[in-house]
């Protein structure tokens, strides 16, 4: 029986060559468990939505038209999915986001509990803390900056789970989200890392939060740094490849260690 779906997103905003990425890589690596393929349109127009859909032609999958006229960015869509299909195990992918390994989502949901956030990637940084003063006649624009991200973020260590991709329940994530206002970056970067970010909900609710890698380990907050998914060492127990984990993998030696510095403060 699938009693899980992925959904991935794709919106105007995106090019269509991570379309193909994801194609690609969905077909390559076996995901190992049976589920439900949902393909999200958001803010795309017809003529476009056919060229996907005769490339998913031979893929099982639904097609899903995020109606709403609001760029609320990923959240949300991802807000409406979840409505639409409540009560729901969902694996959120967005457009840049793809598998790298066999057996990719039988190993995130075999880490998954009840009410838990499974996550395959995390990160310690702050928006506040990685604010940098760079010339002195800046100076006032920076206290700005500065005062207006002290109320929406915590400093550094301020651990999330990145949503770039990951596996909840959909009644939890609409319990979230259905109070909330995603109408620019800012507003993204809150949802995910900020103060009231998604993964201090779950805090907030004692529901239990995960990195799982590709080893099928799973880590608890304190050693999500171990998991070996972002900025850190290698990095190559990644299950899911995004925008980030491909920047880390491009950079010398010297840039990785100011880079794993900046996420996991060592």
């Amino acid at each position: 029986m699938k009693n899980i779906t992925v959904c991935y997103l794709f919106t105007k905003f995106d090019k269509l060559n991570s379309f193909y990425q994801f194609l690609k890589n969905y077909k390559k690596f076996r995901p190992g468990l049976n589920h439900n393929l949902l393909i999200c349109y958001k803010l795309i127009d017809v003529d476009m939505i056919k060229i996907f859909e005769a490339k998913l032609k031979k893929i099982p999958h639904t097609k899903y038209l995020d109606t709403s006229p609001l760029n609320d960015y990923d959240f949300g869509s991802y807000y409406r999915v979840c409505k639409s299909y409540p009560n729901k195990r969902i694996f959120f992918l967005n457009a840049k986001s793809y598998p790298i390994k066999h057996n990719w989502l039988k190993i995130i949901s075999k880490s998954y509990k009840n009410n838990s956030f499974v996550g395959t990637s995390a990160s310690y940084e702050s928006q506040l803390t990685s604010l940098k003063f760079k010339k002195f006649y800046k100076i006032f624009s920076f206290l700005i900056k500065f005062i207006h991200l002290k109320k929406r973020f915590n400093s550094f260590p301020n651990s999330h789970i990145r949503t770039s991709g990951f596996l909840i329940n959909s009644n939890n994530f609409i319990n979230f989200y259905k109070k909330k206002i995603c109408k620019n970056k800012l507003d993204a970067w809150s949802i995910e890392s900020g103060k009231d970010s998604i993964t201090n909900y779950f805090k907030s609710k004692k529901y239990p939060l995960f990195i799982v890698n590709s080893d099928g380990i799973s880590f608890n907050e304190k050693d999500w740094k171990k998991s070996n998914t972002f900025n850190y060492q290698k990095q190559d127990k990644s299950i899911i490849s995004d925008t980030h984990t491909r920047k880390y993998l491009k950079l010398n030696h010297h840039r990785r260690l100011i880079s794993q510095l900046n996420t996991w403060g060592e």
